[in-house]
């Protein structure tokens, strides 16, 4: 089987939304090293702007595939103001392609779009996969609900779809970039769940991580920059699957064994553990949510590894080495 290596079909116009963004920018590198046609569409410094209706659908009639990875940074405070706009920025994004779609003349044969493992529930017991997993509650989930609706919501008929589902990615830069610095301040040892006082407002905003995992046992489900890329190539040449698709490593990890790889990598020795009080003040300090680091996400692909598709990195350790290997 060729199609796990290849840099994806040398033929067909790739239109990426969202390319300013960590994945948008390496898969446009990527393709465009594999020679093939790619339209980007972002705020600024895309060929097109979110907006220009006109010139997305222009881009879109005719293309091969359509990549939507458009949306806020979940990495910050859930204020008012940034749940709406993380909403905001990830439907309106997604309809605009959905209506390009629908008015093409030659649309596209495949459109994946970003969605998140985030979507299933806290996952101490079980692993959760596309067939058997468990969709959760709160804020984070109605994001990603919302989001896959948006996808499916429009009639079609020529044009296959895919959700895919995507645990915590690991490459140069990106979420690592805070990790190794904290690592290498010897403030790199597991995050420790516990009590913390809930709020009204919290709990009414579903923006409340109830207390989960204890002593860093949280899962963590990951997948590298280059895998996710693969199976985007994977899924053009595989017409049989659409719908949900977990994009995850098949080998998780939960945290405590995250960060000790993470130290080992860096040659870090020390790096005790962070408890839930602490990590609840440095979010503020930093404007994120524990949520991130507190989450037991446990996903396995299953719908990709009963296709066929082979990971490049299936382990975290090497994976943590290609990623880490430089800045």
């Amino acid at each position: 089987m060729t199609s796990n290596t290849q840099q994806g079909s040398s033929h067909g116009r790739i239109v990426i939304g969202g390319a300013g963004g960590f994945m948008g920018r390496y898969l446009a590198e990527r393709y465009r090293a594999a020679g093939r046609e790619v339209v980007t569409i972002g705020r600024s410094g895309a060929d097109l702007r979110w907006g220009d209706d006109p010139g997305i659908a222009a881009a879109v009639d005719g293309a091969a595939l359509v990549v939507g990875l458009a949306g806020k940074s979940v990495n910050c405070r859930y204020t008012p103001a940034n749940r709406a706009e993380i909403f905001r920025s990830r439907l309106d994004t997604t309809a605009a392609l959905s209506r390009a779609i629908a008015a093409a003349a030659a649309p596209p044969a495949l459109w994946v779009n970003a969605a998140t493992a985030t979507i299933y529930r806290h996952a101490e017991d079980r692993p959760m996969t596309e067939r058997d997993g468990e969709i959760g509650s709160g804020f984070s989930v109605e994001v990603a609900k919302a989001w896959e609706r948006a996808l499916f919501a429009d009639d079609l008929p020529a044009t296959r779809r895919v959700a895919l589902r995507t645990a915590i990615v690991l490459g140069h830069g990106g979420v690592l970039e805070p990790i190794r610095g904290l690592a290498r301040l010897g403030l790199g040892g597991p995050q420790y769940d516990g009590w913390w006082p809930a709020t009204r407002t919290r709990r009414e905003a579903g923006t409340l991580h109830l207390r989960g995992s204890g002593r860093g046992r949280q899962r963590f489900s990951w997948i590298h920059i280059e895998d996710a890329a693969r199976i985007v190539d994977f899924l053009e040449e595989h017409p049989e699957l659409e719908g949900a698709v977990n994009a995850s490593a098949p080998h998780p990890v939960d945290n405590r064994d995250f960060m000790a790889t993470v130290r080992r990598v860096l040659g870090v020795r020390f790096g005790p553990p962070t408890p839930r009080w602490a990590l609840e003040i440095g979010a503020i300090g930093i404007r994120t949510e524990t949520e991130l680091v507190l989450k037991s996400r446990w996903v396995l692909p299953e719908r990709l590894e009963s296709a066929g598709f082979e990971f490049a990195y299936p382990d975290l350790e090497p994976a943590l080495r290609e990623a880490l290997d430089r800045t």
